[in-house]
């Protein structure tokens, strides 16, 4: 978790020089070719990136308190807590998005924007839009998962039998070790 913050602070760093770069923002830019800005913006989810680094995490957090709590608490208390545990997390990040979204987006507005009208010419943001709402693109984005899965499952077939002894000694060193801190 510590690095995930160092990696945001870093992010945050980066944007904001970037922004200070990019102070003069838009201005001196055709409105033709900001609204081609605005539309590779709207196509490349970049306002979702805030919200991921929070969410991500949170979920980190929850996994682990899943694992403390189906190993140190009570089995009829278990439920109850990581009811209670998540609740805590989901309130967390609800308060939390809405000045992310809106910090995200400025970031987005004064740093990336400039630099894509800065490095590209109208054409081609034109041809960059199009590429982006391109339905042939959203086609193929809908079965980048169903790839993956499919070479991750052939990867598991092919190693699957070389790597699974090796991760289970890991597993058992690494239970060994946990079992000697916490003193069993």
């Amino acid at each position: 978790m510590f690095r995930t913050m160092c990696v945001t602070m870093a992010l945050g760093a980066g944007l904001g020089c970037m922004a200070h770069a990019n102070a003069e923002g838009m201005n001196g830019v055709a409105p033709a070719k900001q609204a081609l800005v605005q539309r590779v913006l709207d196509k490349m989810g970049l306002e979702s990136v805030g919200l991921q680094m929070l969410q991500t995490p949170v979920a980190d957090m929850l996994r682990q308190s899943r694992v403390v709590v189906q190993s140190r608490v009570p089995a009829d208390k278990q439920d109850a807590l990581m009811k209670d545990i998540t609740a805590e997390a989901t309130k967390f990040v609800e308060q939390e998005a809405p000045a992310l979204r809106a910090s995200t987006h400025a970031i987005v507005q004064s740093s990336v924007a400039p630099l894509l009208a800065q490095k590209f010419s109208e054409d081609e943001l034109k041809q960059l839009a199009g590429i982006l709402e391109s339905p042939v693109l959203a086609k193929f984005e809908t079965i980048v998962p169903e790839m993956k899965r499919a070479v991750g499952e052939n990867v598991a077939r092919a190693q699957g039998a070389q790597i699974q002894p090796k991760m289970t000694e890991l597993q058992n060193r690494v239970g060994l070790k946990l079992r000697a801190a916490v003193g069993q």
